[in-house]
């Protein structure tokens, strides 16, 4: 079992900056991705960003220029910097970690979640 722990969600002004951090703990052989998804008010849970172990990113195009991932191996934890937010950035965020078990087998887990609210 793996736990996936957020932190860093807040109350942040239009054009604000915020950092929000995840850390995986538990039976980790290795963890192939992590990956930060949010989903806002009535909306569908939608990919943010993510990153391989191999260190490549992909992001959301309505993120693309304003939001960083990054990963600190040692640590198994998975960073989101945020910066211009924006108040259709508002949704709860959820860390998600694709981890490879001592048994060889991946597993899919996922964070319970931090809410992110940028006001106008």
């Amino acid at each position: 079992q793996v736990q996936l722990v957020e932190a860093g969600g807040d109350l942040v002004q239009a054009g604000g900056s915020m950092r929000l951090s995840c850390v995986a703990s538990g039976n980790i052989f290795r963890i192939n991705s992590m990956a930060w998804y949010r989903q806002g008010p009535g909306k569908q849970r939608e990919l943010v960003a993510a990153t391989t172990s191999w260190d490549s990113t992909k992001y959301a195009d309505s993120v693309l220029g304003r939001f960083t991932i990054s990963r600190d191996f040692a640590k198994n934890t998975v960073y989101l910097q945020m910066n211009s937010l924006k108040p259709e950035d508002t949704a709860v965020y959820y860390c998600n970690a694709e981890v490879q078990a001592d048994d060889g087998l991946l597993y899919d887990y996922w964070g319970q979640g931090t809410q992110v609210t940028v006001s106008s």
